[in-house]
């Protein structure tokens, strides 16, 4: 019950303000530590009374041997000194245990696992809506890495400060003052050792802080670079390059070791200073204090409990050292990670964007323009128009725009200039999930979750029933394959799953279960890109009566390799460098003699030259 009470204090997926996180390093960790003030707070309070409780056992000590030189009879030194025996005892016995174990209730179960997922769990959140582009320009498993570490060592850096806070402030300070009721003169080589400690910590802290962030961003590197290597592992093995990938991998742990080795050099050099500092801080004190009682200026118990509090103190100088460094070697990877993490997306729901109702299905394409972000290339000026229910084929050479044109109506990026209308409604106004919700895709290369088959169908409608499903499986001829399936833990049919990326299948696997995925989907606008490059010939026949049934009603937009399965299509839409060139039947466009004609007559003919070829 108490376990559970103290887990429950921070709700790890608590829903996000949809908002950029800050990109400055303490802002960002206000950000988060803000969400969860009342925990935090009550750590801070906590600590306060550990810390007391700790310093206390230390002058319990010193009063002891004071109080048992006053009182040589045993019986007198307890019958005088009883009660403060008894105080000492319930010290020691309840609120320490009391203290400590409500500071490990709140940083071990609400404040560990809790607070490091919410971090995490917002910044996938955020992340996951980054444009397509984000994505293309980074490794994901740097994004991966950066997301994972960073909810931690936010956390952890947080409760380090939280326990630094007072374990320094009341150390030294109770020392301090313990010292000079003693003598003034005992708590001079605290305050000089004092004044030395915090200026060499001024001066390594910041280079450590620098080095880690550094060495936490060359280990992204090495991450990213390992998971591609494991991401494409098929790609290294066909092109026999293991050597190479070898030698890829091992620059950037070369380069992560260097800056490894960097911040440990620091952290040496930081660890001498301080334990040199520490040894002039136990032999000027146990000495003066020695020469004070010598003079009689002091009791055996100062002698006792400065001795004893110092040599404390130099075991919590070195904790308070590797604790701060601590902290700053995980600020720097916090830094690292908000290199990635706060930046903005570049395609974002306008304000009040509402959802996007799709009645028609009519599609227009109203002076297009859109260059990647450079100066110009890709599409210029492109007008377009898809009647309601109207089934195009876009045709044209590598690099005409057609790829892009279904990348900009899909949203996947925004359009420098121009219009893109459903039924009259400017997708930019509209929100991207409801966009993107009514339009089906299959694209040519297609890419499954590693989860099971059934999952990957669902993702085209979460609420299917197993008919529906099943219907759709039919369709596809999926039925044909999906039975048989069985993975290596023993999973079979609908429940196997398929591997990264969909890799334990056939190409033509894949696409069937896409084309199944869109069919469930029965969205009023379907994209086919290439939908059926990876058939042989005698599977895309078998599936293309299902491909007319799913194109029944819809406004469909199909991008093809091979010109004769598009042929067919209510009108042919040929496009180069950006622009609209033909438009009409295939007959039409035969007759006219122009881009298509050529290349169907070089297909037909059994060769597409390179200048030509289609994507």
């Amino acid at each position: 019950m108490i376990f559970r009470w103290f887990e429950s204090l921070i709700d790890a997926f608590k829903e996000p303000v949809d908002s950029m996180p800050p990109k400055s390093v303490w802002h960002f960790y206000a950000f988060y530590l803000r969400q969860v003030w009342p925990v935090f707070l009550a750590a801070i309070v906590v600590g306060f009374g550990v810390a007391l409780v700790e310093v206390s056992l230390f002058g319990f000590i010193g009063s002891i041997v004071d109080m048992a030189k006053g009182v040589p009879d045993g019986k007198v030194f307890f019958q005088t000194h009883g009660h403060e025996l008894l105080w000492m005892g319930f010290v020691a016995l309840v609120l320490r245990p009391i203290f400590i174990g409500l500071h490990d209730l709140l940083v071990n179960q609400a404040v560990v696992p809790n607070l490091t997922n919410r971090i995490r769990w917002q910044n996938h959140r955020y992340v996951i809506r980054q444009s397509l582009g984000f994505f293309q320009n980074d490794y994901a498993g740097r994004i991966a890495n950066r997301i994972m570490q960073t909810g931690a060592s936010l956390r952890e850096s947080a409760v380090q400060i939280v326990d630094a806070i007072w374990y320094v402030a009341i150390y030294t300070g109770s020392a301090i003052v313990m010292f000079a009721k003693a003598d003034v003169w005992l708590a001079v080589p605290l305050i000089v050792w004092l004044f030395a400690y915090v200026g060499t910590l001024s001066i390594f802290i910041p280079r450590t802080r620098e080095r880690s962030w550094q060495a936490s961003e060359a280990r992204s590197k090495l991450m990213g670079r390992i998971v591609d290597g494991y991401s494409n592992v098929l790609t290294l093995k066909l092109f026999a390059h293991t050597q190479r990938e070898e030698a890829y991998v091992a620059q950037a742990m070369e380069e992560q070791t260097q800056k490894l080795r960097g911040m440990t050099r620091l952290t040496t050099a930081m660890d001498t200073t301080i334990t040199t500092l520490n040894g002039f801080l136990i032999v000027g004190t146990s000495a003066l204090a020695v020469w004070l009682w010598s003079q009689g200026k002091v009791t055996v118990g100062a002698i006792a409990l400065s001795t004893g509090l110092v040599i404390r103190i130099n075991n919590m100088s070195g904790w308070i050292m590797w604790v701060v460094n601590g902290i700053f070697e995980n600020v720097g990877t916090v830094q690292d990670g908000i290199t990635t993490i706060s930046q903005p997306r570049a395609v974002q729901d306008r304000d009040g964007a509402m959802p996007l109702e799709v009645v028609a299905g009519e599609v227009r394409f109203e002076d297009i323009h859109f260059h990647y972000g450079k100066q110009g290339g890709v599409i210029t000026g492109l007008n377009l128009h898809v009647r309601p229910g109207e089934k195009i084929g876009l045709i044209g050479p590598s690099g005409a725009g057609k790829s892009t044109l279904v990348n900009v109506l899909l949203r996947l990026y925004d359009l420098e200039g121009g219009h893109i209308r459903i039924d009259g409604t400017d997708i930019s106004q509209v929100t991207q999930e409801s966009l993107r919700s009514q339009i089906g895709v299959v694209t040519q290369d297609t890419s499954l979750l590693h989860r099971s088959v059934r999952d990957n169908l669902l993702y085209g409608r979460p609420d299917a029933s197993e008919a529906q499903l099943l219907e759709a499986v039919r369709k596809a001829r999926a039925d044909e394959f999906i039975p048989n399936l069985i993975d290596g833990e023993e999973r079979r049919g609908l429940d196997a799953h398929v591997g990264e990326r969909g890799v334990k299948l056939s190409g033509g696997q894949r696409q069937r279960i896409a084309i199944a995925r869109v069919l469930l989907k029965d969205a009023p606008i379907l994209v086919l890109d290439e939908a059926t490059s990876a058939l042989d010939s005698e599977v895309e026949a078998a599936i293309q009566e299902s491909l007319e049934l799913l194109m029944q009603g819809k406004t469909v937009i199909a991008i093809a390799h091979r010109l004769s399965t598009i042929a067919r299509m209510d009108r042919l839409v040929v496009m180069d460098k950006g622009h609209v060139v033909e438009s009409g039947t295939h007959a039409e466009l035969i007759a006219h003699g122009g881009l298509y004609a050529r290349l169907w007559q070089r297909q037909t003919g059994g060769f597409v030259a390179a200048d030509d070829a289609l994507v």
